[in-house]
């Protein structure tokens, strides 16, 4: 980004009839019809920059004991639930796992991937009443634009979408909550010219998997899915009909 320095050393060598510093001033003011002044740039819009999270309220409670779940060891590459799965409240347990796809640190972030996958394994009819109470878990993720954050999301978001029967088509109405983000950058692929992108071999590729996960929803989410798919992600085609 250009500094006040280089800018008034610009604006002096393409405008010579300044004899001295120009003064900058806001665009669209009286000020800018004075002499000697020029308008200052307008201000960087940062549509795609990352806000990185909060810690989720999903650390938190873990931190306290209140999860019934352990890891095995420190290296561990599974979890140990204290209880049987199919018994837990997914009411309470499932939106809080949920709020964890905020989490990038060791091991929240193992544990809440690990969790859903569990609980989406085992929950059965119990999942599809507790979808209203994930969609703003699910909003909030896609709004950090972080893209370990996205990626982690798109595949809770497939794997909920698969779990059991209507899944699918009662996200229909929260479209318009959850696309906002993948619309924005479900055609943002990094350019590497002759380059790798090595990401996209692991899996890692946001624009990829957001094009993957809207296809998800399209074959699950019934007859009115594509239309308001569509509707939200106009550069989006259908991948039944074609």
């Amino acid at each position: 980004m250009v500094n006040e320095r280089q800018f008034r050393a610009a604006i002096r060598k393409s405008n010579p009839k300044f004899n001295k510093n120009p003064r900058i001033v806001p665009a669209f003011t009286i000020q800018a019809l004075q002499e000697n002044t020029v308008v200052a740039h307008p201000p960087k819009y940062s549509l795609y920059k990352p806000l990185p999270p909060k810690p989720s309220s999903f650390r938190k409670f873990y931190e306290r004991g209140l999860f019934p779940i352990a890891m095995e060891n420190d290296n561990a590459s599974s979890i140990t639930w204290k209880v049987n799965v199919a018994d837990l409240d997914f009411h309470h347990y499932l939106p809080m796992f949920f709020d964890g796809l905020t989490e990038t640190e060791h091991p929240y972030k193992f544990l809440v991937e690990q969790g859903i996958s569990d609980m989406l394994e085992h929950g059965g009819p119990k999942i599809l009443p507790v979808v209203p109470q994930l969609i703003i878990p699910i909003k909030n993720a896609l709004n950090t634009k972080v893209p370990e954050i996205i990626c982690t999301t798109m595949r809770a978001l497939q794997k909920l979408v698969r779990s059991a029967d209507c899944v699918g088509e009662s996200l229909v109405p929260y479209f318009r909550q959850i696309l906002p983000i993948p619309n924005l950058l479900k055609d943002r692929n990094v350019n590497l010219g002759e380059g790798i992108d090595y990401s996209q071999q692991r899996g890692e590729n946001p624009a990829d998997l957001i094009q993957e996960t809207l296809e998800i929803l399209e074959r699950y989410g019934g007859e009115d899915a594509f239309i308001n798919i569509k509707y939200m992600v106009p550069t989006y085609e259908s991948c039944i009909m074609n």
